[in-house]
């Protein structure tokens, strides 16, 4: 087994206001995916400002916390919020959904191409593009936090999480962190410069939904399901059944281009 590190989740803390590696994850993959998409929409002349990214990150960031949080109270534990409504607004207690910010930021973005007549798939496969970033730093953080862990297991880089019942378990964020974020960027970026997937709107965008969606799939099967929810039919989790349509979706965007 592999020690868990003694990682403080709070990096630093001044009376009530905190700094986590968790918020940070989100703050460092914004900055950096705002700097690569600028880079890229400079290169290959995609019509989209500098000033259009800039002025898009506060609306990613409504669509983010709003769709994950709706995604995780109506997907994932409707009955505790429904029966206590005012924990919807406890966002500090954790309880964010991958696939309802993903929702989020998609509506937030077509609207905003919209407001600014922008061309919507064009717009999506940047966000593709810089998508993975957020999701290594995002899943590297839940590791930090000992939270979303994996099965029960005897491979020697198990790991045994604090809070949790002191079995060895998968290190499932960190296999999340590999092929969700560090692999399929490495991909992504290779379709964009190797075969200008970006010369045909919506390419990018449909390779990130059937990549993201069939690794998803894979690592659910390493990764414990929510004690809330467990397994459906004995067998699949809701992460699995939710990236079927971002499969189904990447499949018609891809054969449609």
């Amino acid at each position: 087994m592999i020690a868990f590190p003694d990682i403080n989740p709070v990096i630093v803390a001044v009376g009530p206001l905190a700094i986590s590696w968790y918020s940070l994850s989100y703050v460092t993959g914004i900055l950096i995916g705002l700097n690569l998409s600028k880079r890229i929409v400079t290169k290959f002349s995609l019509n989209i400002t500098h000033k259009n990214l800039e002025d898009f990150i506060s609306w990613a960031i409504i669509g983010i916390i709003i769709g994950g949080r709706l995604g995780y109270v109506l997907l994932y534990d409707p009955v505790k919020f429904l029966t206590h409504p005012i924990d919807i607004l406890k966002t500090y207690e954790g309880g964010m959904s991958f696939h309802g910010g993903i929702t989020g930021i998609i509506t937030a973005g077509y609207i905003f191409c919209k407001k600014y007549k922008l061309h919507f798939l064009k717009f999506t496969d940047i966000l593709a593009i810089v998508a993975p970033i957020g999701l290594f730093l995002g899943r590297i953080a839940n590791f930090i936090n000992a939270e979303l862990y994996g099965r029960i297991t005897d491979v020697a880089w198990a790991v045994i999480f604090p809070n949790s019942d002191l079995r060895p378990r998968h290190p499932s964020q960190i296999y999340e962190a590999l092929l969700e974020g560090l692999v399929l960027f490495i991909i992504i970026l290779f379709s964009v410069f190797r075969y200008r997937t970006l010369s045909s709107s919506g390419k990018t965008s449909a390779i990130f939904l059937i990549l993201y969606s069939i690794f998803r799939i894979i690592i659910e099967n390493f990764r414990e399901p929510d004690f809330q929810i467990g397994f459906i039919l004995n067998y699949i989790t809701m992460g699995q059944i939710l990236s079927l349509p971002m499969l189904f979706l990447g499949c018609y965007l891809l054969i449609k281009r």
